[in-house]
């Protein structure tokens, strides 16, 4: 479990366009887990989850900026993945230290690829 903040979920490459589904619109802090179903994140105060399953994930790449949201250059965890057609993107910031990031990174595009 990893503690962070979710910056939300973008449609289409547009950081304009942030998908307003149940559970992906409010940003905040909370919680990061992977499981055996995918990516969880458990916003504090809030009991909806944003949930990536295995499936539709398709990319993890380090950006520094996410849904209109920059974090002095500091590395964001961007999920690519597809829900009902749409491509979608969801971005979290995990922490200042870029060489981790770049570890849980390579490690989610390991685990995207068995999937």
């Amino acid at each position: 479990m990893k503690q962070g903040n979710y910056l939300g979920t973008t449609i289409g490459g547009r950081w304009w366009r942030r998908d307003r589904a149940k559970g992906y619109f409010a940003r905040g802090n909370g919680h990061l887990t992977l499981d055996a179903h995918g990516l969880r994140f458990k916003r504090l105060l809030l009991e909806d989850e944003v949930v990536i399953p295995w499936g539709a994930m398709r990319g993890a790449s380090l950006v520094t900026a996410h849904a209109g949201q920059w974090i002095l250059g500091r590395p964001v965890l961007k999920i690519d993945w597809r829900r009902d057609g749409r491509a979608l993107a969801s971005g979290f910031y995990l922490g200042r230290d870029r060489a981790a990031m770049r570890r849980f990174a390579d490690d989610l595009n390991r685990r995207i690829g068995q999937a």
